[in-house]
């Protein structure tokens, strides 16, 4: 994908309007009364949500301008299943949402072509369970699903597997607007690169240099194979609290031992 691009489907994303949150509340207020103009306000206002999720997709082949068009259908179906009662921020709600329609779009483009039949019983298992979260506020199991649609859980199961898009080990799971965490990092990994290569250098002498808390959670995840979460877990901090700090760790070893 075309990195800083300006202009998509003749939209100049350097414009696009910012809505305020009060604005966002008067919008979705006249939304529900029907009122269309309001509608095209507040999905203007939220174009840049769709920008931020086709930039997770930037290692794929994809034309940007299809996938912001599609991010735009996705972002439309979640204006108009939003419970505004909820105590849910739309983004939260609509970002899962925009990326759900961009990866059925993305299988259903891709060269290894999964059945019809496929396709159709994971798109139904996949509507009832949006349908039952509404309805129940909590999360199905595959059981349930399988009662709602009739089809049996074992198809399900397989149907859904099927249509599942690759993930690349560097794709941007979370980003607190520091470091941001990739799929790598949530993968436990004994043959690590980077245990590679503190095994073959002077690991004592680096290590000595570290803090305690560094040093533990090098110890962690290269040694015990820990991933970045269950580090997070064990120390009591959060998940990018645990990159940060042992990326920087990494790099004093890294500099001690150069």
């Amino acid at each position: 994908m075309a990195q800083g691009k300006v202009e998509i489907c003749g939209v100049n994303t350097a414009k696009l309007p910012i809505l305020s949150n009060q604005e966002k509340e008067a919008l979705f207020a006249r939304i529900k009364a029907g009122d269309e103009e309001a509608k095209e306000q507040y999905i203007k206002g939220n174009l840049r949500l769709v920008l931020s999720v086709i930039k997770r997709f930037g290692n794929s082949n994809e034309n940007p301008d299809d996938l912001f068009q599609i991010g735009c259908i996705g972002l439309i179906k979640a204006i108009n299943n939003f419970n505004t009662e909820l105590d849910v921020k739309f983004s939260t709600y609509a970002v899962p949402m925009i990326i759900g329609e961009i990866r059925r779009y993305m299988r259903d483009n891709n060269s290894i072509r999964v059945s019809r039949s496929l396709r159709d019983t994971a798109y139904k298992a996949i509507y009832a369970r949006e349908t039952y979260v509404k309805r129940n506020q909590k999360e199905p199991t595959v059981e349930e699903i399988a009662q709602e649609i009739g089809i049996s859980g074992e198809d399900i199961v397989y149907a859904l597997d099927a249509i599942q898009a690759p993930m690349s080990l560097q794709e941007p799971v979370y980003n607190d607007g520091g470091d941001p965490l990739y799929v790598m990092d949530q993968i436990s990994d004994r043959k690590n690169k980077e245990e590679k290569w503190v095994e073959n250098l002077s690991l004592e002498a680096a290590l000595d240099r570290l803090g305690k808390r560094e040093r533990y959670i090098i110890e962690l995840r290269f040694f015990e194979g820990k991933t970045q979460m269950e580090v997070a877990d064990m120390i009591c901090i959060s998940q990018a609290q645990v990159s940060r700090l042992e990326k920087c760790a990494l790099k004093s070893m890294r500099q001690y031992l150069s």
